[in-house]
């Protein structure tokens, strides 16, 4: 006898979870594993999600009004760390266990928001798209080693950031809501300062923040104001932490030296004429949320997603 349906939504785990499917399957559960290689729409999520007792989740969005509605879900697990896509509360409410996989991509979005950082000092994208039009011009980069890295967000993203960086030969300064522990900050040779202490010192910049209500717009034009015009900034966390219509204008008045995102609040961005200008600019960079996807962290999301939906179903 099935003890119920279990709803598989990423990419990641279709193409690396055939063997972590086959443990869910031994212990009873039919499973339902999007394998389009495209995001699942909308209409067909819902209907999948209601009749489902455990989902593994992407980016798929699990809003209040439809785990009301999920009778038989007993827990969800994020197929990474950022729940922002998940009402928290009303699940919760609707005793539903919620899990993520901390740690499991880590190194892979560290090194995406290195490679950024090498990219945007360097100009490698817009010399590489010169190139191919044609053109050999030779812009004049910046150095990484003996720079001022700050990283706002100091867990297992920020830190793995801190090791590379500290390996390059760059000052490390951290801020995080939490108090760092000293044994951690002499690991990684750094500092814990304040935010406006990194916005007006550090050459480089990275953010390693969830996105809540406390974070979001967190860097804007005040903060653009503070920072060097040499400076670089670099989200690999998530869309609306950077206020983008603020590093527009910043880029566009050379308030500071260039930007690199993976990611954007509007996911693929929208048609707007100032959104489509940015995305034009020599100085900014826009990758399309690639952070976490190397076989080695999808293979490792796999497998601590698979273990923690075990684990909570078993709780429920």
């Amino acid at each position: 006898m099935s003890r119920g349906v279990i709803l598989v939504t990423p990419r990641g785990y279709a193409a690396y979870g055939a063997q972590a499917a086959k443990r869910l399957e031994a212990l009873g559960y039919e499973m339902n594993i999007n394998t389009t290689g495209k995001p699942l729409p909308r209409e067909t999520f819902v209907e999948y999600a209601k009749n489902s007792t455990g989902i593994i989740v992407g980016v798929d969005e699990l809003d209040g009004a439809l785990l009301k509605e999920c009778r038989q879900l007993k827990a969800v697990v994020k197929f990474g760390v950022g729940t922002d896509n998940i009402d928290l509360k009303t699940a919760e409410a609707c005793g539903i266990k919620v899990g993520r996989c901390v740690g499991s991509n880590s190194n892979a979005v560290a090194e995406l928001t290195i490679g950024m950082l090498f990219a945007a000092a360097k100009h490698l994208v817009s010399s590489n798209v010169q190139v191919r039009e044609g053109g050999w011009n030779k812009p004049t980069g910046r150095e990484l080693t003996k720079k001022t890295m700050g990283i706002i967000g100091f867990g297992n993203i920020g830190r793995h950031v801190a090791r590379m960086a500290q390996g390059i030969g760059m000052q490390v300064l951290a801020y995080d809501v939490f108090d760092i522990a000293q044994d951690v900050l002499d690991t990684y040779a750094a500092k814990q300062c304040s935010i406006e202490e990194i916005l007006k010192t550090a050459d480089f910049i990275s953010i390693h923040t969830p996105l809540n209500d406390e974070t979001r717009n967190m860097i804007s034009d005040a903060q653009f104001d503070m920072m060097k015009e040499t400076a670089v900034i670099v989200n690999a966390a998530r869309g609306g932490i950077i206020d983008e219509r603020a590093l527009y204008t910043a880029l566009k008045n050379k308030k500071i030296y260039a930007a690199a995102s993976d990611v954007f609040t509007s996911e693929p961005p929208v048609q707007e004429d100032w959104v489509q200008e940015l995305l034009h600019m020599d100085n900014f960079i826009l990758t399309p949320h690639i952070g976490s996807r190397t076989v080695e962290a999808e293979s490792n999301t796999v497998e601590m997603a698979t273990d923690n939906l075990i684990r909570l179903l078993e709780e429920a």
